[in-house]
């Protein structure tokens, strides 16, 4: 075993026991870690203690092999916490880690339903169903609202106040907050409640304070929203790549091309920084550049 594989698995070690990285940390850090030890081989290299123009040379060879800009960013990551041992543990003197600047990554704009095929997605479910009202209610209650599917599946009817037009969701970090919800989920929301729910939870013989159960009248995973969503995109023959996390994108965007206030829509999605909201913003210019290039007979 050569020095390079014996401080490897000795950090590796280090990080297992004492940070405590789960085991697919550990498999990520081991995989970057012999990839660099490749590099140093192959330019004759004896030992870690190499100058930040070697580093710089190995993450150029990395660009030339097209890895992601993500790939290098996760790299240049294990490097800087890896060298930041070696030079704790006394291994080398100088971390050539410190100049090494992270590329940023590239922000990736999400997908967004036109209002077309919104209105051609919330004409899937069969309503003449008790399922199938279900469906509406859950579709309706998440364009309406912009929640997350971990709210939405969490949502019980006691935090609904419909006779205010609110809901009352707790999102991420346990925080609360309350969200202006529309006639039309509401009309779909009292009617799952009053001719689906309860005959789900005496047919199921169990009691729920969850409002939107399973045939078992128990709660729905995040899994089965999104197989449900999947089947209806599937219907209303929308061929981009929908998740559940798509109706909060277009909620959020909806309400952004027809005048909201970015800081309204902020606290309507529970962002607790404004920038994470920003990326909306983008997304409403690109529509409104797509609209002006098919509109304008000049464009």
């Amino acid at each position: 075993m050569n020095n390079f594989a014996e401080l490897i698995e000795e950090y590796l070690r280090f990080s297992r026991i004492e940070r405590g990285l789960a085991q697919n940390s550990i498999k990520s850090y081991r995989f970057d870690l012999k990839e660099f030890e490749s590099f140093l081989l192959a330019e004759k290299k004896t030992s870690f203690a190499v100058d930040s123009f070697t580093i710089d040379y190995f993450l150029a060879k990395l660009r030339d092999e097209q890895k992601s800009n993500n790939s290098i960013s996760r790299m240049i990551s294990t490097l800087r916490k890896f060298y930041q041992w070696l030079l704790r543990e006394r291994f080398i003197t100088v971390d050539p880690m410190q100049v090494i600047d992270s590329p940023k990554p590239k922000r990736h704009l999400p997908v967004v339903l036109s209002v077309n095929e919104v209105n051609a997605l919330l004409k899937q479910p069969e309503t003449s169903t008790d399922l199938g009202i279900r469906d509406q209610a859950m579709l309706e209650t998440m364009y309406a609202t912009g929640v997350r599917v971990s709210e939405l599946i969490n949502l019980k009817p006691d935090s609904l106040h419909l006779d205010l037009h609110i809901i009352q969701v707790i999102g991420k970090g346990n925080k609360e907050r309350l969200i202006p919800i529309g006639d039309v989920a509401i009309h779909w929301i009292k009617r799952y409640m009053d001719e689906v729910r309860d005959q789900q939870l005496l047919k199921a013989g169990v009691y729920s304070d969850i409002l939107f159960l399973n045939n078992h009248g128990k709660s729905l995973s995040r899994q089965g929203v999104w197989k449900l969503i999947k089947k209806y995109v599937l219907q209303a023959g929308i061929t981009k790549e929908v998740t559940p996390h798509t109706m909060r994108h277009t909620f959020a965007t909806h309400l952004l091309e027809n005048g909201a206030d970015l800081r309204i829509v902020q606290e309507l999605l529970g962002h607790s920084d404004i920038s994470t909201t920003q990326i909306y913003t983008h997304i409403s210019k690109s529509r409104m550049m797509e609209v002006y290039q098919k509109a304008h007979p000049r464009a």
